[in-house]
């Protein structure tokens, strides 16, 4: 059973953590390049859905945390283009594979309890070219930051409902087979154990 800060005060700080401009501003630039049938993995509270493009012609969104959903459906009456929204986590798609285009993952690999089994979902769901969109935070390439971050995962997990500050997305992908098109890394604003971004597009290998 969810603690009351893992219900009423968690998924506000996600909400607000994850609505700050430099995350905004990498939402814009990378969400609005989906296109077709898109499956977004951790939908959360529906930042993204405002990004879409008119390429897009229906979205998936699914996330298991209830208290952010809610209000990703609410975002989602505002769009012309349908949305559904379901509770699962993305180790397990209820979709047939090779039957999405597009999939859009931001800020939620770092949480997925089994992040090797959501990748390889990911895979068997992503049509052949379908597009692959990541936007994540994780180790840092500085020695000595990805050292503090090893330090204060434990507690950062606790905290932040899961999130782990050492995994990397590129690595994630690349080893569930992926193939990496297009990779960006760097700090953003904030404390750099934190603040490390790796971002861009990824294929089926």
């Amino acid at each position: 059973m969810a603690s009351l800060y893992e219900k009423y005060v968690l998924p506000k700080l996600i909400d607000l953590a994850c609505s700050q401009p430099p995350m905004t501003a990498l939402r814009k630039r990378y969400v609005s390049e989906a296109a077709g049938e898109v499956l977004e993995i951790g939908i959360g509270s529906g930042l993204n859905l405002a990004h879409y493009s008119e390429q897009v012609h229906s979205i998936t969104g699914i996330d298991p945390a209830a208290e952010l959903t809610t209000k990703a459906r609410e975002r989602a009456a505002d769009l012309a283009v349908p949305v559904e929204v379901l509770g699962l986590s993305g180790e397990e798609m209820p979709m047939e594979n090779n039957s999405v285009d597009t999939i859009v993952c931001t800020w939620t690999l770092c949480s997925i309890p089994n992040p090797y089994r959501a990748v390889a979902e990911m895979r068997r769901v992503l049509r052949p070219q379908g597009k692959m969109i990541f936007v994540e935070h994780g180790r840092s390439d500085e020695a000595h930051i990805a050292k503090w971050q090893r330090r204060v995962e434990p507690l950062w997990k606790k905290i932040g409902g899961g999130c782990h500050l050492t995994r990397r997305a590129d690595e994630l992908l690349a080893d569930g087979g992926f193939k990496i098109l297009h990779k960006e890394t760097g700090y953003e604003d904030g404390p750099k154990i934190a603040a490390f971004m790796i971002h861009g597009i990824a294929q089926t290998a």
